[in-house]
């Protein structure tokens, strides 16, 4: 779960790879997977599809135990709102949900009104401001 990962789980992560525009979706999920390389596109092993994942920098070092990297993986189920807008997610967002905007290399993210399938209030789009959640 997204609230579950710690600033300094991604503290060696250099850039952000996204595999499509992340400007249309309100949320996307996140983890963090034991992946054997630094670089370069993870293989996919879940329902749906991923969107995007972390680089890591040479400092990272690998698991003694697995000689596995942990990067953070963004990805999407088939009944998440961008394919099912009136589905199980019309309103909240799963727990490993962060809004994509919010997201960087070492930045894990929030959520926001957006991610939420609330609309912000009228003030707050006539301000220009987005609160986290």
């Amino acid at each position: 779960m997204s609230s579950l990962i710690t600033e300094d789980e991604i503290s060696h992560e250099t850039t952000l790879i996204w595999l499509e525009d992340i400007d249309g979706l309100d949320y996307i999920r996140q983890s963090l997977d034991r992946l054997r390389t630094r670089k370069g596109k993870p293989a996919y092993h879940r329902d749906g599809r991923m969107v995007g994942y972390a680089v890591l920098g040479p400092t990272a070092k690998a698991s003694r135990a697995s000689g596995t990297f942990r990067r953070r993986v963004f990805w999407l189920l088939p009944h998440d709102r961008d394919s099912q807008p009136e589905g199980l997610y019309t309103t909240g967002a799963p727990a490993e949900a962060v809004d994509p905007r919010t997201l960087g290399p070492r930045v894990k993210g929030y959520k926001t009104e957006r991610s939420e399938g609330g609309p912000p209030s009228t003030a707050m789009e006539e301000l220009g401001i987005t609160l986290p959640l």
